[in-house]
């Protein structure tokens, strides 16, 4: 008996199909709730190489729904924790830890090393910056959300629209497990989803995990979904820079209310004034905020206003 009898007796699967696993690489980008199930499960299935990246370390207040940790992991960057978790739990799999964060200089290069990309990291800023890569790379991407009782995973870019084709509109504000809550099982679903549909993706099964969204509410306990195969890709996306993309001549527009300018060269501008906001000509507008969320909405405001440049920026720290 094998390890992995149980999954290539699956017609699916097979050994033909255990023999693409193994010589699969994928991209994982967040080792907290949902990074968690997708990371034992990938291994766990045989996955043969996992790029993990993650810039946070293990907190107390995680392990109610991250139950790869423990208590004695406690401060441990989460990269390294969960490679350690995963050479114990499969050896024949390669886990290569970065414990340093996503960003828009660093993800296309991790991108197209990768067949398959899960985006885990829950954030607006790091989910379109991962699809932006990845659109452009043609690399299959599994990206998920999950908060308090509900969540979603779906299977965006390669061959499918991107996630700004499912969400063209983003929402004013947005919650997170820090100031909604959430629930560990409600999480872990979500992150099991998000392994079977990259497993899916590898194995080339039909219908495709790619194209698809799927729903999941515990509150009333409902499951739903839908194809997005054709949706429109928006027609003049506003991209993600980093700190290091940044130009001497940019305009810096800090949207933040609740702290100084992330930079001395910033001005303070709240959302709602963004509209009072004539640039120079010729001038890259750079709206920053903490999760890209306020920024991308602003960014559409003044998108309406004026035809220049404009990027976004979320500030980390």
């Amino acid at each position: 008996m094998t390890r992995y009898a149980r999954q290539t007796i699956l017609p699916q699967v097979g050994d033909a199909g255990q023999a693409k696993l193994t010589r699969a690489h994928a991209l994982v980008v967040g080792a907290g709730g949902l990074g968690v199930p997708v990371l034992q499960y990938l291994a766990g299935a045989g996955l043969g190489r996992i790029t993990l990246v993650d810039g946070d370390r293990v907190a107390e207040s995680n392990l109610h729904r991250q139950p790869l940790y423990r208590m004695d992991q406690i401060g441990t960057p989460k990269a390294k924790a969960a490679a350690a978790a995963l050479a114990a739990l499969n050896p024949g799999v390669t886990v290569d830890p970065r414990a340093h964060w996503l960003d828009p200089a660093n993800a296309p290069a991790l991108v197209a090393d990768a067949d398959v990309v899960l985006d885990c990291a829950d954030t607006f800023a790091a989910s379109l910056t991962l699809s932006d890569a990845c659109h452009a790379a043609g690399r299959p991407l599994i990206t998920a959300s999950a908060l308090a009782l509900s969540g979603y995973v779906a299977g965006c870019c390669g061959t499918a629209p991107s996630l700004r084709a499912i969400f063209p509109d983003l929402p004013e504000r947005g919650a997170t497990c820090a100031t909604a809550g959430v629930m560990g099982p409600v999480v872990g679903t979500i992150g099991a989803l998000q392994a079977q549909m990259a497993l899916s993706v590898v194995l080339g099964l039909a219908p495709s995990a790619l194209g698809q969204l799927l729903t999941f509410d515990a509150a009333t306990w409902r499951m739903g979904g839908f194809r997005f195969d054709r949706a429109p890709e928006p027609e003049h996306p506003l991209p993600f820079v980093a700190r290091s993309q940044l130009h001497a001549d940019d305009l810096l527009i800090d949207l933040r209310t609740e702290a100084p300018p992330f930079s001395p060269a910033a001005r303070h501008i709240p959302p709602d004034a963004i509209h009072t906001l004539t640039p120079p000509p010729d001038t890259r507008v750079v709206l920053a905020c903490a999760t890209g969320l306020r920024a991308h909405n602003a960014g559409q405001v003044l998108q309406s206003l004026w035809p220049g440049r404009i990027a976004l920026l979320a500030v980390t720290d």
